[in-house]
């Protein structure tokens, strides 16, 4: 028996040499822990090797059992080599850290959140930016970020939109490109319309929630987007994206790349398209855009050059939709139209709007504005492990929007009456255009010094000037008294220059425990026309000097298990209108904003079901946000007769957010985030104005919440490859009721609502000069919910106290094809 033993085992040993199994595995970025698509994936000593795909990923198929060992190569990343001993199939999570970072990398890093800043943030892959880009607005694809509310203002996602964090909106949010402030200088507003399909041309983006890391622009006030373009790709590609959809959707763009030329040069471009009629009445957008990059990529130093560009045309609807046709029924419509006393067009246009009214019918009442960004970046490592990016870049924005107006006073022109006989005319229909000229360049800066794993050093900041020009023409007038065509009724300018640095390092003191401490100054200096006390236009300058101290600690139980709190303050100036449309004795004062952080991230791995691995990801933070001096609009006039903001001394937001996914391998994610907070104002007061006496009533407020603040804010994706190639996702958001302004009253808010949307994704792979062909489509608003996402409203006293509410209805359920194909 035991000599047939023997044998039986000498013959199966053969067997058991001969056995085959799948090496297989992901490379992502130890930092961002996005995957990397392009990397090479080589088996030493063999003449077997690969590149990992869109998400990273990369397998090895039939190996004899054995050892091996990967090399694990990236541009911009260490090399990396892993040793396996391979008994069995085989999954490997494999991650690189950055090194010599190319162009526009290391200002990026130095204004980004890590693992050990002790800050709250997210970061959004390209992979998740792909697979979420259908044409519409950046903010769009943000919306399954904790604590993000969107909307739209034609309804559908493409146009105007707006982002809000925290219940903070986007003059609020610090946004940076590659490290370059995009907020506009004087509103600090971000208009995506000026952007169209710039997500087909971002590598990723962070979003820090609270004041964030240091970063270049105006401050971070709710929170930060933090945008990197596309880096360089090492082979030579062709794609193109076309969607078409609902209310005649269309975009359409193609991309193009060399991939590197001889190791050192790539070029990358974009041209896209998109259109769209809107869901609101004659909402249309008309949309133009490109991208272009050219660099060196040496051993030490990078060079890079891009440039983007949007131009857009789009149809008013700014004003809104009266809360009786989105809400109310028909007699609700026929009182709105009563007390306001609308006749005419106007009214015969309510009556036969519906929810999709738009209050502009003038055929060019439009916005029209073109916007060149260019930015040239310098990059070069010294020695090993210290590393400087600098850039210059220029913005050159211009355009104007048009508006009918219906016999207005020619006097708010600065035109005398017109006399015709007897008759003394002192009104006219009219169409003006306001125009912004404005220039935006300077230079941005950070030196890196990383010489090991515990100590992460950075000083940095930048040098910014804006000239901007503000300008309106009267190009048609009914009775046009004395002026003449481009006449200009209004011309002021305003001057600002901004300048910060940053110092801050983060340094383990052991294994588990590190600090982070961050300073930066910041100066601002603004000269502009406005008021003096007679109202007269005088020009006037502020000046402000902030002080923003930043410090966090994290705690590593293990690798996959971190604990962190943080403290920071951040300064911010008014805008444009808080100073214009004031006096110096009147003007506001600079908000403060006093942050504090706490939370845990965790990965966890579960186990596994039908063969293959279940991972989890869990975050969970608090935070708490002490606002001084915030901005708020109260009603109340000030000394030059202006609705302008006031300073509330003490008012906060407080809250939890949770997030976490669930992946069954590949085949199917569970992800989820809830956002509870708590936003109140400590002291408010109300002014209304009584029409009859000509006054101001004044109400007192001990304490409410703050306006677009809801309470619950919850997203959650689901997704399923339910054939291979096939993905399925169902996409649930929820937002509970906001508030229209600070009186927290039930009849001045937005009602809660729930969203649903379907996506599906088709990827077909090929071998020759197609190599990839995508179908996919989007349905949004699949439970055709009414709802709105946003509005405003304003009270006025006429014997009684009367409210107007309007909201920005959007789009019933809707859907977008998409075909996209990769050379």
């Amino acid at each position: 028996m035991n000599k047939f033993l023997i044998a039986v085992v000498a013959m199966l040993l053969p067997l058991q040499l001969l056995a085959q199994y799948q090496l297989s595995g992901h490379v992502r970025n130890a930092t961002s822990k996005e995957g990397l698509a392009g990397a090479t994936v080589v088996l030493e000593r063999t003449q077997t090797g690969t590149t990992s795909g869109t998400n990273g990923s990369f397998s090895f198929n039939n190996l004899p059992a054995g050892a091996y060992t990967l090399k694990v190569s990236f541009l911009g990343f260490e090399e990396q080599r892993v040793n396996v001993n391979l008994q069995q199939d085989t999954d490997l999570n494999i991650t690189l850290r950055p090194k010599a970072l190319q162009a526009s990398e290391v200002v990026v890093q130095a204004t980004r959140a890590d693992e050990r800043t002790g800050t709250t943030f997210t970061n959004v892959t390209r992979e998740e930016i792909e697979e979420r880009n259908f044409g519409q607005d950046l903010p769009y694809l943000l919306e399954q970020t904790p604590s993000v509310v969107v909307n739209s203002d034609a309804g559908a996602g493409v146009g105007y939109t707006g982002i809000r964090i925290r219940g903070s909106d986007i003059t609020r949010i610090n946004v940076t490109v590659n490290g370059i402030p995009v907020n506009d200088s004087e509103s600090h507003g971000v208009f995506f319309v000026n952007m169209p399909d710039f997500a087909s041309s971002v590598q990723d983006i962070q979003v820090q929630r609270g004041v964030g890391t240091s970063t270049n622009g105006a401050g971070a006030f709710g929170a930060s987007i933090n945008i990197q373009t596309e880096r360089v790709r090492r082979e030579a590609y062709a794609e193109t994206d076309n969607s078409y959809g609902s209310f005649d959707t269309w975009k359409n763009n193609v991309r193009f790349g060399t991939g590197l030329i001889n190791g050192k040069f790539a070029f990358d471009g974009r041209l896209s398209r998109i259109k769209s009629d809107g869901y609101i009445d004659r909402a249309s957008s008309d949309l133009k855009s490109l991208y272009f990059a050219g660099g060196y990529y040496g051993d030490k130093t990078t060079v890079k050059f891009i440039t983007f560009s949007g131009q857009e045309q789009t149809y008013q609807a700014w004003y809104g939709t009266p809360e009786a046709l989105v809400y109310g029924n028909a007699q609700d419509l026929k009182d709105y139209i009563d007390r306001n006393y609308i006749e005419g067009s106007d009214r015969e246009n309510l009556l036969r709007s519906g929810r999709t009214y738009n209050y502009y019918t003038y055929d060019n009442e439009t916005d029209n504005y073109q916007q060149d960004h260019y930015q040239l970046h310098l990059s070069h490592d010294f020695v090993p492990g210290l590393s400087f990016s600098g850039a210059l870049h220029y913005t050159y924005g211009r355009g104007y929007y048009e508006q009918f107006r219906a016999e207005d006073d020619l006097e708010d022109y600065g035109l005398p009456n017109v006399e015709i006989g007897s008759e003394v005319i002192s009104t006219s229909d009219l169409i003006r255009r306001r125009w912004l000229d404005n220039d935006f360049y300077g230079a941005t800066y950070a030196l890196q010094y990383n010489p090991n794993q515990r100590l992460n050093a950075t000083l940095g900041g930048a040098w910014n000037r804006y000239d901007g020009s503000h300008f309106g023409e009267i190009i048609w007038a009914r009775y046009a008294s004395t002026s003449n065509i481009r006449d200009r009724y209004y011309d002021n300018d305003g001057q600002k220059t901004d300048f910060n640095i940053f110092a801050k390092a983060s340094y383990g003191l052991t294994d588990k425990l590190s600090l982070f401490g961050d300073l930066q100054l910041r100066t601002v200096k603004y000269e502009f026309l406005g008021f003096d006390n007679d109202g007269d236009n005088i020009t006037q300058t502020a000046d402000f000097t902030f002080w923003n101290p930043k410090a966090g600690i994290t705690y590593s139980l293990q690798p996959e298990h971190q604990f962190y709190t943080s403290f920071a303050v951040g300064n911010r100036e008014p805008v444009r209108d808080d100073f214009t449309e004031s006096t110096p004795e009147s003007r506001p004062k600079h908000e403060t904003l006093r942050n504090v952080e706490a939370g845990y991230r965790g990965m966890f791995g579960v186990g596994e079901i039908l063969g293959q691995g279940i991972t989890a990801d869990v975050e969970a933070n608090y935070f708490y946000m002490n606002y001084q001096n915030q901005l708020v609009l109260t009603g109340q006039i000030n000394d030059v007769g202006a609705y302008t903001r006031t300073n509330i001394d003490k008012s906060y937001r407080q809250g939890v957010e949770f997030s976490g996914a669930l992946r069954l391998g590949t085949s199917a994610s569970l992800r989820s985030n809830i956002s509870f907070s708590e936003n109140k104002i400590q002291g408010f007061s109300e002014f209304l104005d009584d029409y009859e006496t000509g006054d101001q009533v004044r109400t007192d407020f001990r304490e409410t919440t703050i306006a677009f603040s809801p309470d619950w804010v919850t997203a959650t994706q689901l997704e399923v490859e339910v054939l291979k190639g096939l993905r399925a996702a169902l996409i649930y958001k929820t937002v509970s009721q906001q508030y229209l302004d600070n009186t927290e009253n039930d009849s001045r808010a937005i009602p809660a609502y729930q969203v649903g949307d379907v996506r599906l994704r088709y990827n077909i792979k090929f071998e020759n000069v197609l190599k990839e062909l995508e179908l996919g489509l989007l349905v949004n608003n699949v439970f055709n919910e009414k709802y709105a996402a946003n509005g405003y409203t304003y009270s006025y006293i006429y014997g009684e106290q009367y409210t107007e509410n309007f909201y920005y209805p959007q789009a019933l359920r809707n859907f977008l094809l998409s075909v996209g194909l990769k050379f």
